[in-house]
Order: C-alpha cells, then sequence, then structure tokens
C-alpha cells in the first residue's frame, strides 16, 4: 500500500513498511550513514558471539547483555517526536513530517562522527588540503602510521566524513597495533581501519548465509570483528569477497583489482574468455542439476560447446580466482558436461529470421567458417559454404586425433548448424574450381574467407626431402583420412607445440615403439599447453627441451637419425621470435622424423595485385569489422591470426557475421537468449571445508589402453563430480549484484546562470572546472554571487563550478591553490602566464 510523507518540504508518496532513510533516497534525498547498505539487513540489535579471531589473535566478548546500536549518522526528526530518530530503522507511516538537514540533527550527527573518528586513523580526513593529495608527501608532518590508507581519495569514510564534518574536539587517533593479514588469498585484511559497523559481518551471515564472521565488544566496550576460526578457510569463508564489496573502509580491500575495471577483474574468467561465455551462470546451473539448461546458455555465445569442452585452450581456467584459494575450477570439462548431457533445450529456442534475400559465401568449413554460416543464417540470410575437402569441419575434423576429440561430436556439432538450412558444397577450392569474381557475378553480396591454416610449416634442412621424413599437419591428415601409414620403430619429433604432442601420441598409436620430441624452448616456455605435456609424459614421451634440428641423418637414402643443435634463448629482448645456438651437438638414432613446427594458410587464390593484402602469410583485415581490402570480403581465423585456436576461429566467425549483416543492411545484431536463468540468489550458503575442497580429476583411460586404439582418453565427468567441481566455483559475479551505496551529493554545479543565482551574496571561494571536471581557475571573493555572473558573460570554457562560504576567503583560495600545487606542480588553466586571468 502506498502511503503520503513529507520528507524536507517535498511530498512524496512510498510503499509502506519502508523505512525513512530508503524513501529519502528514492527522492534523491541524502541521509549519511555507515551502518546502512541497501542489500543488509538493519544493524541496529545485532548480538554478538562469544568469540571472534583476528588472525591468531583471540577475542573473547566482554558484554553478553549489550547489542549492536548503529553508527548514529542516519538521524533525522519527525514532527511531533521528542528525540531525533534512526531514518534506517524507522518505518514511515502516512503523514509523517520529516527533516533531515537543521542544525540540530548537524550537530548531533558530529557527535556521533566522534566516536567512530576516534578509532580511525583521520588526520587526513580532517586535514584542509585534502582533495588531490597522495599521502606521500605531507605539509603537516603528520607521522606515516596517521596517514590514511590508498583508499584515500576513493574512500566512504571521508566522503561522509566531509559531508558531516569532523568536529576539532576529535581525539587523536593512536595507533592499535592490530593485526594486518596480507597473506590470505584475494583480499588484505586490516583490523586497525575497521570502524565496527558490521556490515561485513552481516554480508557473510545474511547475504550469503555463510557465517564465516562474527563480532565481540571488547574490555572497553568497543565493537571487534573478526572470523570465528584463527583462518578464513578455518571458518568455512566461501571467498565471495562480498564483505570487501561493502566495507566503507580500507579495512578491507582486494588485491588485484584495478579501479575502473572492476567487472573484468572481479569475473576474470568472463573477461578471459574469448566469447565472454556465462561460465559463473553455467556453473551454477550445473551446481542444480541443469545441465540441458547449462549448454543452452554456453550454445548463446559458441555453437561448438562439445568440442570446446574437449579441445579449448581454456584461458578462463589460468584466470580463475579459485587459483588463489587452493586450484581453478575445471570449467573447460563441465562444458563438456553440460554438452554431453544436453537434451536439446536449446534448439526449441532458436529463431531464424525471414529471408533477407542477400546471398552470402563462406569460404572454408572450419569453426570460424561455419560458426559465420550459423549466425548469418539465423539473422535471414542464405548462406552457402564451400568446402575444398570432401567432409566439413576443417582442422577439427582433419587435425585433431580422435583420442581428444572423437569424429563423432565434431559431426553431430556440424550436422546442428547445417539442419539451419545452409547449403554445403563440398570439395570445390577457391583459386581453382571458382572465383571471388564469379561468386560476386553469381549474386552472392559478401564473402569470408575462412580457409584456415591447413598446411605444415616447412623449414631447409638437410635431407628433409627423404620418403621417412613427414611433416605434421600432413601426417595428421593422412592418418584421420585411414591412409595406411608404416612407421618405424624410433620416431624424432620436432616441435613443441599442441600439434607435436598430437604427432608424437598419434605416432605411438600407429605402431611406433619409441618417441622422442625435441623443441627450441625450455620446458616452461614449450608453446603446448601443460595438461597436454603431462599427457605426453604419462604416456611415455621423451621430451628433449632447448634443442632444435641441425641435419637429418642418413645412409643409403634411409633415415639413420638426426642431429640436433643446443639452444640458447628462443626469443629476443622485445619478445620476438629469434632463436639463437650454441655450441653444443646431440645426435640420436632414429629411422623416422615428423617436422612439426607451426602451420600455414594456402593463399594462391590472391593474386599479386590484388587489393587483398597479405603480411607475413597472413590476410591483413580491418581491426574492428574483419573485412579485408576487397570491398564486401571478410576473413578470419588462422587465416589473419596466428597461432589461434578454435574458441578464437568462433569469435571470428561471430565478428564476420555481424560486420556482413551491417554490409546488407541489418544491425549486426547476432546475440539470442537461448535459456533465460533467474537472478542467483544471494544466498550460496556455507559449505564445510569450502577453501580445501579439491579440484575434481577428470576420469581417464588406463595408459596401458591408449596405445592399442584412439579412444578418448578423457572419459568426462559423471553427474555427481560435476556437481562436486561446480560447487567449488567462488561465484564472483554475484558480487556485481550489490548495490552501490548512495555517496554524499557532489559539490559540484552544472555552469548555467540558473545555478549561480543560488549562490548566496558573501564571502568565499569557488572553483571553475572544465568538461573533464579540470581546475581552470581558484578564486576566493568578498561576492561570490556577483563575481561568478561577472564570469558566466565572459568565461566559454567553464563547465561545472563549485563554491563554498569562507569568511576568511583570502586564506581559504591560498589553501586551495596549494593543494593543487602539490599534485600537478603547475597553475590551473595553462601556467603561470595565465596566473593574472584566472586568479
Amino acid at each position: 500500500m502506498m502511503i503520503t510523507i513529507i520528507i524536507d518540504d517535498k511530498q512524496i508518496q512510498v510503499e509502506e513498511g519502508t523505512n525513512i532513510l530508503e524513501a529519502a533516497q528514492k527522492t534523491e534525498i541524502y541521509i549519511p550513514s555507515l551502518c546502512y547498505h541497501p542489500d543488509l539487513k538493519s544493524s541496529e540489535g545485532m548480538k554478538p558471539t562469544d568469540f571472534i579471531f583476528q588472525g591468531d589473535r583471540k577475542i573473547v566478548n566482554s558484554r553478553p547483555d549489550d547489542t549492536m546500536e548503529g553508527c548514529g549518522l542516519c538521524l533525522v526528526e519527525v514532527q511531533g517526536s521528542p528525540g531525533l530518530v534512526r531514518s534506517c530503522s524507522t518505518e514511515v507511516t502516512d503523514g509523517m513530517v520529516v527533516f533531515t538537514n537543521n542544525d540540530r540533527i548537524k550537530e548531533e550527527r558530529k557527535k556521533n562522527l566522534v566516536s567512530i573518528m576516534s578509532r580511525h586513523p583521520h588526520a587526513c580526513l580532517a586535514c584542509p588540503q585534502q582533495e588531490g593529495c597522495d599521502r606521500l608527501q605531507c605539509s603537516l608532518d603528520v607521522p606515516v602510521e596517521e596517514r590514511c590508507c590508498p583508499l584515500f581519495g576513493h574512500c566512504e569514510l571521508q566522503n561522509v566524513a566531509n559531508y558531516v564534518g569532523i568536529d576539532p574536539a576529535t581525539p587523536r587517533w593512536i595507533p592499535t597495533s592490530l593485526p594486518i593479514i596480507k597473506d590470505g588469498p584475494l583480499f588484505e585484511r586490516n583490523y586497525n581501519l575497521c570502524i565496527g559497523c558490521l556490515r561485513c559481518v552481516r554480508a557473510c551471515n545474511d547475504l550469503r548465509d555463510v557465517g564465516a564472521l562474527g563480532f565481540v565488544f571488547d574490555e572497553k566496550g568497543e565493537i571487534q570483528v573478526g572470523s570465528l576460526f584463527p583462518s578464513l578457510q578455518e571458518s568455512n569463508c566461501r571467498f565471495c569477497t562480498a564483505c570487501v564489496e561493502v566495507c566503507p573502509t580500507g579495512a578491507l580491500i582486494d588485491k588485484d583489482i584495478r579501479a575502473g575495471h572492476e567487472e573484468e577483474d572481479l569475473v576474470p574468467c568472463i573477461a578471459a574468455c574469448p566469447a565472454n561465455i556465462n561460465i559463473p551462470g553455467y556453473l551454477r546451473l550445473i551446481t542444480d542439476g541443469k545441465a540441458d539448461e547449462a549448454n543452452a546458455l554456453i550454445r548463446e555465445k559458441v555453437p561448438f560447446p562439445g568440442i570446446l569442452g574437449r579441445v579449448c585452450i581454456r584461458p578462463c581456467e589460468d584466470v580463475c580466482r579459485r587459483n588463489e584459494v587452493n586450484e581453478s575450477i575445471s570449467i573447460c570439462a563441465l562444458k563438456r558436461f553440460a554438452a554431453d548431457n544436453s537434451r536439446e533445450l536449446w534448439k526449441g529456442s532458436i529463431k531464424l529470421k525471414g529471408d533477407s534475400g542477400h546471398r552470402v559465401a563462406i569460404i572454408g568449413s572450419g569453426p570460424a567458417g561455419l560458426t559465420a554460416a550459423f549466425y548469418l543464417k539465423k539473422i535471414g540470410h542464405q548462406v552457402t559454404v564451400f568446402e575444398a575437402r570432401p567432409l566439413p569441419g576443417g582442422m577439427m575434423r582433419y587435425g585433431i586425433p580422435d583420442y581428444r576429440l572423437p569424429l563423432s561430436v565434431v559431426e553431430k556439432e556440424i550436422q546442428d548448424i547445417l539442419d539451419l538450412g545452409i547449403e554445403l558444397k563440398e570439395g570445390k577450392t577457391l583459386g581453382k574450381d571458382f572465383t571471388i569474381d564469379q561468386l560476386k557475378n553469381e549474386g552472392f553480396k559478401a564473402i569470408f574467407l575462412a580457409v584456415g591454416a591447413q598446411l605444415s610449416r616447412k623449414i631447409e634442412l638437410e635431407s628433409s626431402d627423404l620418403k621417412d621424413v613427414l611433416w605434421g599437419v600432413d601426417f595428421l591428415y593422412q592418418v584421420k583420412e585411414g591412409k595406411e601409414l608404416t612407421l618405424k620403430d624410433r620416431v624424432m619429433v620436432i616441435g613443441g607445440g599442441n600439434v607435436a604432442i598430437d604427432v608424437a601420441l598419434t605416432a605411438l598409436r600407429c605402431g611406433a615403439n619409441s618417441v622422442t620430441m625435441a623443441c627450441l624452448e625450455k620446458r616452461e616456455e614449450m608453446p603446448a599447453d601443460e595438461w597436454e605435456i603431462d599427457q605426453a609424459i604419462e604416456e611415455g614421451i621423451n621430451i628433449l627441451t632447448a634443442w632444435g634440428p641441425n641435419k637429418i641423418l642418413s645412409k643409403n637414402g634411409q633415415v639413420t637419425g638426426i642431429e640436433l643443435i643446443g639452444c640458447a634463448s628462443v626469443f629476443d629482448s622485445q619478445g620476438n621470435f629469434s632463436p639463437t645456438f650454441d655450441e653444443r651437438r646431440k645426435r640420436l638414432e632414429t629411422g623416422q622424423v615428423i617436422l612439426a613446427i607451426g602451420q600455414a594458410s594456402d593463399l594462391d587464390f590472391i593474386s599479386s595485385d590484388s587489393p587483398i593484402s597479405v603480411q607475413r602469410g597472413m590476410i591483413v583485415v580491418d581491426e574492428k569489422s574483419i573485412e579485408t581490402g576487397l570491398s564486401g570480403v571478410f576473413a578470419g581465423g588462422d587465416i589473419t591470426q596466428a597461432p589461434g585456436a578454435i574458441i578464437h576461429a568462433i569469435v571470428a566467425g561471430r565478428k564476420a557475421a555481424s560486420s556482413i549483416d551491417k554490409l546488407l543492411g541489418g544491425d549486426g545484431e547476432i546475440e539470442e537468449t537461448l535459456f533465460q536463468p533467474e537472478t542467483p540468489s544471494s544466498s550460496i550458503g556455507k559449505i564445510e571445508g569450502f577453501a580445501d575442497l579439491p579440484r575434481q580429476k577428470v576420469p581417464e583411460l588406463p595408459v596401458a589402453k591408449r596405445y592399442v586404439n584412439f579412444k578418448e582418453v578423457a572419459l568426462g565427468f559423471d553427474t555427481e563430480h560435476a556437481i562436486k567441481e561446480a560447487s567449488r566455483c567462488l561465484q564472483c559475479d554475484l558480487r556485481l549484484q550489490i548495490e552501490e551505496i548512495v555517496s554524499p551529493p557532489e559539490k559540484l554545479l552544472k555552469w548555467t546562470e540558473e545555478n549561480i543565482q543560488i549562490v548566496p551574496e558573501c564571502e568565499g571561494v569557488y572553483q571553475l572546472r572544465g568538461a573533464d571536471k579540470q581546475i581552470l581557475s581558484i578564486k576566493g571573493v568578498m561576492n561570490m554571487k556577483d563575481s561568478l555572473l561577472e564570469e558566466f558573460e565572459e568565461n566559454d570554457k567553464a563547465v561545472w563550478f563549485e563554491y563554498e562560504e569562507d569568511q576568511f576567503y583570502s586564506k581559504r583560495e591560498s589553501e586551495l591553490i596549494q593543494q593543487y600545487l602539490q599534485v600537478h606542480g603547475e597553475m590551473p588553466g595553462g601556467g603561470e602566464d595565465e596566473m593574472d586571468d584566472l586568479f
């Protein structure tokens, strides 16, 4: 039910049950508070625990009958009430008349702030030169230990204190030497800066339902906050960092969150994923037993979840914040679990737009080409895919061994795309069977080049033309095509990337008794993924690091061995590939050499006079649109980016689809909701031993059973282990749902004559600021209003201004100029030459 109240002479309607503070905020009337937070229950009446820990320091509650009273800063006056009331806990009533800012209220708030500031460093907060100060050079010689923390200048306590005003009678803060804990995961705790507002305790207990924090009254009657056991891990902390988000001081502070980059740093898994898949979202769904829904959520960004769930390079896991607690989440394996356990819910949500009448040609049916085809078809365009090989899939089909990526998974996910009504023409090679000009003449309005890098990169090496010298990508293709290959007992593989690992393990499965790898890089520099290297070692591959091929040894046209040369360094000082070699030599017997040193694209279809530019074997495209130099022709995937991965190719396909749609008159919007999850609950609950929960190991085929076939090695999670693994997620994204606290109103006003008219005709100082709020001038004057009106007629650079009444305006003007010079080192407005005009 809506009721009517009056706040500061403003009549408003609010819902019954709302407290005064919330009602005021809805009408943009500011009431200061430090214990209140819009997402938290009131702190008034909270009972202490028996004891808490601040590190190893145990503090026993000395006042079991006392309860939390609140900060006392949100006091307001209600007409008819004898005393001031707390606005955060007083509900509105119909016809209530409230005053929020008279002299009586101001004085009482200032008095209550004294007890808060007396237990927190505040010399900097009371300093008239605080604006812009870096805390390092102090003109007042405040002892370092009494200065404010690094949040100074961006601190909620500072903002509130400046609004309320610090009473000059506030006693000096005496350093307390309480624990400062910096070695825990994700955030630091400095108990010297805690003001006892209990926001962190309420966030942990009420918002998250974890209960890792508590508070007590110490022997002085002051509130002390801490964990229920000596460490957060022992207290079953979920490390969601909600406590950090709501803390109004530097008592709790993130370790690695950059200002202005909070979202990407707080949820780095999404930011690191090239496709920006909603990783916390699908992990939550898996935890709730909703694998089908999780798969639909994944498919909103990528059409190959089962493939990525097996072969993705997993940049998300490298940055997973769970790493700081113990081990990262198995994000990739859980993606596979969602895909493998899908009941095709996503298909019922796909929407196909009507036929646009535009035809698009896609050259190449690898991940980039098929992704572009998928999205272009959904938004109404006629799509034809041209593939040089007999079957679609590119490297997914021909370049990745079945033991990593079963053919059945590839074929199913490709068929899901083709089933939308995409035309596929196989055995058609660009430059041989057709040209770009022919496609345009046939009515294709846009062309996407996605031919990939399906050639082996070659180097000049003595005896590399012998029949027992093979090339990595060619070797993998031949195996996938079912060609009969005879391998020698001893095989040497040259290379240190994922393709080289695939070649080595494939050679074992094709009959080689002994496989050795040699690569230029040191072990920690190898470009292959760590888990691939581990599997190679587990299966008996001998890896020689920091060695390169010098020459292949032979006799009577037969390979007999290889001479390796020591590699001193792979990269130059700028990080560029520039190997240098030393005097070391090593000869090894081998009957076969497979060189897997990289991939290259076949760009023979591009003539020397083509507008399509090629640099370093890759097509040059516009960074934003990925359009080539030939209008209407786009390119992406491995032909524009190296080294690439399937996830990068998918992103290129998405970008191509969007750009092509814009070219054809659309809006470029390819996003689609395939499953709309509910807003996640703020409650995550307590899990015993959460911090120590181990990463679940993905079951694998025993090593002894791998050599005789190409069966998939990683067997995937069952439901029980998938839920266990997903439940380890910190759910970092929930922090982004926490509401921002309402800050005191800015002093800055728009530079308008209407705003100047409200300025009093008295002594004071005003500052004029530009569009970026940079200071243009600082002036102390006898009559602020008259002076500002004169400025308004002449100053066309100002966009904002602020003012403050001060009888001793000359002194205040000097203070403001001095603090500006401390920060900027020169006069505002461009230097001392303009000083007379600006001051």
